[in-house]
């Protein structure tokens, strides 16, 4: 069927920006989804409203401090019934838990399946938790680039405990701990060769490592995986002194998982104690800050500067290679703002 080009399309709603900061302040949900979808938004136009919107609650942050926690593992190393697992703990505690699920998307239209919600099935239940599946829309690194404003508005909602959970494609996934405070690596029993790929990369990151599905006759194998990934951080050299833990056990019987949840706690603890914490979050924001303004350079060059059509087309064409063609466009820019 063929689609009347002339069919006019749903006008865009304005943005009551008071009524968006109160709903997400107060905790609702619907109000917390929509906000959400304005900073992930990559319409020009919704921009400046998703940075005045993120300003009000920089302005006024929450006097609680949160935990923001990473999850990465490769896939079906049972991320989510460990998420499920943990979320269900801290609510039992009386916390209320924010999820970012990021699923893998499609490169060719940044879509995705999104099905991170259906497989917390108990956790998503809970009125003290709030899961948000999000597509990585071709971002590498295992989340997606909004996530940081994601989780500040996670943070104003009230939520304490926030877990971002990555792709899971791979030993390449370092960007989550660019946004949280801690990061816990989940592997399987059996890993072998795995182990051998993990160290370089997502294991040097990690702040703490699970073997998951420990149970029936896994757990000799499991065990086994234990002790070749505690040889593998041998190393590696923390300047903080952290001593990362590896621990067995399996989210699906719950065995181990007391100690998993006093091992976040005490690397809880001991960040705010130390004044890690604090300052990770604070060169996690200068990063951002970096991040965004070579977004929006590089935006604008594409956009506003009449010198990057011809360079791209010599580059396309062949007649310049791509670095000496980045290299012609930046002492452009150079000259240009002298």
């Amino acid at each position: 069927m063929a689609i009347n080009p002339h069919f006019p399309g749903q006008a865009k709603q304005q943005v009551d920006m008071a009524a968006l900061e109160a709903g997400v302040r107060n905790g609702n949900r619907q109000a917390l989804a929509q906000a959400i979808t304005l900073v992930e938004s990559e319409h020009v136009e919704d921009r400046s409203l998703a940075a005045m919107l993120l300003s009000r609650f920089t302005q006024d942050p929450p006097a609680e401090p949160s935990f923001r926690l990473g999850i990465t593992g490769n896939p079906g190393a049972g991320k989510s019934t460990l998420i499920e697992a943990l979320g269900q703990h801290w609510i039992d505690q009386g916390e209320k838990v924010a999820v970012l699920a990021i699923d893998p998307s499609s490169s060719q239209h940044f879509g995705s399946i999104l099905g991170d919600k259906t497989r917390m099935e108990q956790l998503s239940k809970r009125e003290e938790a709030f899961i948000r599946p999000s597509p990585s829309a071709g971002a590498l690194g295992g989340i997606h680039r909004h996530s940081p404003e994601v989780i500040a508005l996670f943070e104003a909602a009230g939520y304490r405990r926030i877990i971002i959970e990555t792709v899971g494609v791979g030993q390449n996934e370092t960007s989550v701990q660019n946004v949280v405070d801690l990061t816990l690596l989940i592997a399987l029993p059996g890993a072998g060769d795995e182990v051998q790929g993990l160290k370089r990369g997502v294991m040097e990151a990690a702040d703490l490592l699970w073997v998951n599905k420990a149970d029936g006759d896994r757990i000799p194998a499991a065990k086994l995986a234990a002790n070749q990934l505690k040889q593998a951080l041998g190393l590696f050299h923390r300047e903080d002194d952290y001593v990362v833990e590896v621990l067995v056990g399996s989210a699906t019987t719950k065995d181990g998982m007391s100690g998993l949840w006093e091992a976040l706690d005490r690397g809880m603890r001991w960040g705010i104690g130390t004044g890690r914490t604090q300052e990770r979050r604070a060169q996690q924001r200068e990063k951002r800050l970096q991040e965004l303004v070579h977004l929006g350079l590089w935006q604008w060059s594409l956009t506003q500067d009449d010198h990057w059509q011809p360079i791209r087309n010599k580059v396309i064409s062949g007649e310049l290679s791509p670095a000496e063609g980045a290299l012609e466009f930046l002492r452009h820019l150079a000259a240009k703002n002298r």
